[in-house]
């Protein structure tokens, strides 16, 4: 029992302890983690100007009566359709929005709205991390219905367009706001803070008309 009570046994740098080094412990994976978010978190800053830029743009649509229709990577359309319409915040107005395909945004879209597209790799028919191709087919991912892909109908009907995609861009949209990390992992949690960002700052300026 006293060896297991025993404390110093437990300390990674006691020759024969119990546990592995501090390096087997996780902490070189922490350090990896920020040393890879570093750069691609500091051009996020560097977007500050043209995030609000976009957020001011859907403002705008939101006091003309607009909804925004969220497409792409599924979890993330969800998850910004629920931000918008069930506000985390006491008092902050709900915003109309909801998660769409390529189809249902040609059903529904109209002129004074927002298509929000997110993906790492939106746009030219190419693959999201899970598989999902956004501009070839899956409807899930955006898809491409009868009219085209879901920024391509966006487009077509007028509608206000910002996207939140990889690095490389190549996004026709009124508002491209570029995740600039290869690894789609990250990339996806710059779009998180990249949208939650947007719902922050479309309540500011909706505050202020």
């Amino acid at each position: 029992m006293s060896d297991l009570l025993d404390s110093e046994r437990l300390r990674p740098d006691r020759p024969g302890s119990d546990r592995p080094r501090s390096d087997l412990l996780g902490s070189d994976l922490l350090g990896r983690a920020r040393a890879e978010r570093a750069a691609p978190g500091a051009a996020l800053a560097q977007d500050a100007a043209e995030i609000v830029r976009a957020a001011q743009a859907m403002a705008g649509r939101f006091g003309r009566g607009g909804r925004l229709l969220a497409f792409g990577a599924p979890a993330d359309a969800a998850h910004v359709a629920v931000e918008f319409t069930h506000p985390v915040i006491v008092g902050k107005r709900a915003l109309p929005a909801l998660a769409v395909d390529a189809v249902l945004l040609r059903t529904l879209g109209r002129p004074e709205d927002i298509a929000l597209g997110i993906g790492p790799r939106l746009g030219g028919g190419t693959v999201l991390d899970g598989g999902t191709v956004l501009d070839s087919g899956d409807p899930e991912g955006g898809g491409r219905g009868p009219g085209g892909s879901a920024l391509e109908v966006a487009r077509g009907l007028g509608m206000l367009t910002v996207v939140l995609t990889g690095p490389s861009g190549g996004v026709a949209a009124d508002h491209v706001l570029l995740a600039r990390a290869e690894d789609p992992l990250i990339a996806r949690e710059l779009h998180v803070t990249t949208y939650h960002l947007l719902w922050e700052l479309v309540h500011v300026f909706l505050e202020a008309s």
